[in-house]
């Protein structure tokens, strides 16, 4: 009888040993499939964040050259175009214009020079980048545009200011082309946690998303700040002016 007993309770110790060993088979496995399966969907995160990165810079790049090639065109050639009339109509009591038509034009050259420079795009600086565009719509009379900070002003990560500053500048693109509006503000308020960054302009504005004009690509502007762990907020009235507002987690 005790030969027996133990031969059962050696044979269900055995099965419980089994048992547990294949649990622990299966529950190693499960969490290795999980964990590749995490692996790769970081790995395509990443390829993803940078493809968006590459894409980014190039679109910044383009809407560059489209602004140096009709500040070329339409600015400095006529302050060229100016200059060379003036100086065949040139007399010792207007010669003071010229000089003053040459010298705006040079400023405009230098100008340009900042924006034509590629380690300017490549190692972009947030506030320098808006305030070169601020600066520039001032300069061509775009619109009375002003740059806000307060706080304390923090670092912002490369490819962050990448991104962030190509969601601003499709919004000044919308602003100047669609929205006939005279003034726009651009404030960056940081905060010990997150840096809001607030855009505003008083033109004419919708009513809702679903009207809103074909610059803003609002889906395309909401998933790129995503990708940075941020967020992109649109407001509008009508006649009252459109805003954007972005939270950015320091």
């Amino acid at each position: 009888m005790e030969s027996e007993a133990s031969q059962i309770i050696l044979i269900v110790t055995t099965i419980i040993i089994i048992t547990f060993v294949i649990f622990i088979i299966l529950l190693f496995t499960v969490f290795q499939k999980r964990k590749n399966s995490l692996l790769e969907l970081q790995a395509e995160n990443k390829k993803r964040f940078e493809r968006e990165i590459s894409e980014t810079q190039i679109e910044i790049r383009e809407e560059t050259l489209r602004n140096i090639s009709w500040e070329l065109h339409d600015n400095i050639g006529q302050l060229l175009t100016l200059a060379k009339i003036q100086l065949q109509n040139a007399s010792s009591e207007n010669i003071h214009e010229v000089s003053e038509t040459i010298t705006k034009g040079l400023t405009e050259v230098r100008a340009l020079s900042k924006l034509i420079n590629p380690e300017a795009i490549k190692n972009i600086k947030l506030r320098e980048a808006i305030q070169l565009e601020i600066d520039r719509f001032n300069r061509l009379k775009f619109i009375n545009a002003s740059l806000i900070i307060s706080g304390n002003e923090h670092i912002i990560n490369e490819k962050s200011s990448i991104i962030i500053f190509r969601i601003l500048q499709e919004f000044f693109s919308n602003t100047i082309k669609h929205s006939k509006a005279s003034n726009l503000t651009v404030e960056l308020k940081f905060g010990s946690i997150n840096l809001e960054i607030t855009a505003k302009d008083d033109g004419v504005g919708f009513s809702s998303l679903d009207n809103k004009p074909n610059g803003i690509g609002l889906e395309n502007i909401k998933n790129r700040a995503k990708l940075i762990g941020a967020t992109a907020v649109f407001t509008s009235e009508v006649n009252k002016g459109t805003s954007l507002n972005i939270v950015y987690k320091l």
